[in-house]
């Protein structure tokens, strides 16, 4: 049997109501203990202290002070020779029984207590000294107060009220929770989740938010493999038929074949490159400007290089070698279609670093950005004829770049190429 619920709803509840309802136990417990007992102690003593007084007139023959006491305190005072009464008093009550010890320290006769529930009054015999009873008649209220029966239903009150200022937050956090469930299992299959949106507390919609970011990440890389497979089917296949029918008809030109067997053999080391930019790496604080500049250097030596660096440049936990890698394909498409100047610069916040690298070619039109981004796409007619290349760099930078938690945008460059815009969280 177990004894906690599963739903995240009851559990909840329980998280919430099982403090509060402690709270409110050890608070009566401690209005009980202490304040209930002392100010009923305080009327008990108030009211036996004034019976005595009577009771001393009495005594004392001072009939008309006693009478006149007594319609002060408002006590009905009667003087009987024989009372029928029950058997049985209330001296040991909740009610009364402070009022009987008091009474018993005050008087040295016996009193006898009894309690009248319905109109909730109490009455007290005490024997006089010519063998007569005095009975003092008096309400309930002179020795217990009602505010204990008013603070048990207020603690009852106050549980039931915030249950019900709870539960609505409650059923949209559960469904909230719900929602996230059902699109992560939709999502598992491969299948969309039509109207799943963020919603709920930030932390569920910054849940939300990144299961849909993690979503479309999938689906770009399951097209990336898609793509990358039918271009490799498709460029390995014409090369292979064009060998295969040369050497079957005997017109095998030498020339023809090596550059053929060059151009699979760029087609493959496109695709190790490709698959290297996913071998695990131990991240290591990371500081961008050296690496770039280092790499400009190299892939353009013949190129002007500006820069726009901070003069405290952030550094953050990374994969220096992939970023390495998706940097170097990044500048070294710049270089190749750069025709005098690659500028870079790096934008520091809280948050994130953005890197820019601009070049002055003759960039990519908006219509196309999308297509370069997609492996063994080339776009060569766009940018400049017989460059070589698979089409792979911008993609394997854009995959490296958002395995670091960051996003890679085509846009124009205000020198007239392409700027490539690089966001990474830090």
């Amino acid at each position: 049997m177990k004894i906690f619920p599963q739903r995240f709803f009851w559990r909840t509840i329980l998280l919430i109501l099982v403090p509060l309802i402690l709270a409110q136990v050890i608070i009566g417990n401690v209005f009980f203990g202490n304040h209930w007992s002392r100010v009923h102690a305080t009327m008990a003593r108030s009211l036996a202290g004034e019976i005595a007084t009577i009771m001393n007139f009495m005594d004392s023959g001072k009939m008309d002070a006693a009478e006149s006491m007594a319609n002060d305190v408002g006590i009905d005072v009667s003087i009987d020779t024989q009372i029928s009464r029950p058997p049985r008093t209330d001296n040991h009550s909740r009610e009364t029984g402070q009022l009987a010890s008091e009474l018993s320290k005050r008087i040295k006769r016996r009193a006898k207590i009894y309690v009248d529930r319905e109109p909730r009054t109490i009455y007290v015999d005490i024997p006089t000294k010519d063998g007569r009873t005095a009975t003092f008649k008096a309400s309930m209220y002179r020795i217990y107060s009602t505010s204990t029966e008013v603070f048990i239903i207020w603690l009852i009150g106050a549980i039931l009220i915030a249950s019900l200022l709870i539960s609505p937050f409650l059923i949209i956090h559960n469904r909230s929770v719900r929602n996230i469930a059902h699109a992560a299992n939709r999502f598992g299959r491969g299948l969309e989740a039509p109207g799943f949106r963020p919603m709920g507390a930030k932390e569920l919609r910054d849940a939300a938010i990144a299961m849909i970011t993690m979503k479309e990440r999938l689906d770009r890389y399951n097209r990336t493999r898609t793509d990358m497979l039918n271009a490799v089917s498709h460029d390995l296949k014409s090369p292979l038929t064009r060998m295969r029918l040369a050497i079957e008809t005997d017109g095998a030109d030498k020339n023809a074949l090596l550059s053929d067997i060059d151009r699979m053999s760029e087609m493959i080391n496109g695709y190790l490159a490709f698959a290297r930019g996913e071998i695990p790496e131990i991240e290591q604080t990371t500081e961008l400007p050296p690496m770039l500049l280092r790499i400009t250097r190299d892939a353009a030596p013949d190129k002007k290089i500006i820069t726009n660096f901070p003069d405290n440049p952030v550094q953050f936990y990374a994969r220096p070698m992939a970023l390495a890698r998706a940097f170097g394909n990044i500048i070294e498409n710049a270089a190749r279609y750069a025709k005098n100047t690659i500028k870079l610069t790096e934008i520091d916040t809280r948050d994130e670093t953005t890197i820019l690298i601009e070049d002055d070619g003759i960039g990519i039109p908006d219509d196309k950005k999308a297509d370069a981004l997609r492996p063994f796409v080339r776009l060569d007619d766009a940018r400049a004829p017989n460059t070589g290349g698979t089409g792979l760099g911008l993609s394997i930078a854009q995959t490296t770049i958002e395995n670091h938690g960051g996003q890679l945008f085509l846009e124009n460059s205000d020198m007239g190429g392409l700027r490539v815009r690089v966001v990474l969280p830090i």
